[in-house]
Order: structure tokens, then C-alpha cells, then sequence
């Protein structure tokens, strides 16, 4: 096995040919560093629609004094 320059040191690198690690960091062509974060999808809410479930009441317990 060759070592492979853009090792993290782990040992353990396995990196696609678009400089990807298995382990989520990507060569940006000096170094490895994490990737940068995709923005969350949006969630849009209905406010007028009903809940799926009603919540549940916590179950009330009695304690002897």
C-alpha cells in the first residue's frame, strides 16, 4: 500500500478520487480538513394544521409523607 500524502496520520484514510476521506474530511489541496456543513432543508409549518399525537400527561405519582 502506498502511503498516500493527504493522510490525516490515522492510518486509516481512504480517499476518493475528488479528495474525500471515509471519515468525512476533504483535501482542499494543502491540507485535510472537515468539510464544510450543508445547509439544513427548510421546514415549513402549518400552523393550523393538528397535531399528529396528542401529548401524553406525565403520569402523576403519589408520595407517602
Amino acid at each position: 500500500m502506498s502511503e498516500d500524502p493527504r493522510c490525516c496520520g490515522s492510518g486509516t484514510c481512504i480517499i476518493d478520487t475528488e479528495g474525500r476521506c471515509w471519515c468525512g474530511q476533504l483535501w482542499d489541496g494543502q491540507k485535510m480538513c472537515h468539510a464544510p456543513l450543508a445547509p439544513a432543508p427548510a421546514i415549513l409549518l402549518d400552523a393550523t394544521a393538528e397535531p399528529a399525537q396528542k401529548p401524553r400527561r406525565a403520569a402523576r405519582t403519589k408520595f407517602k409523607k
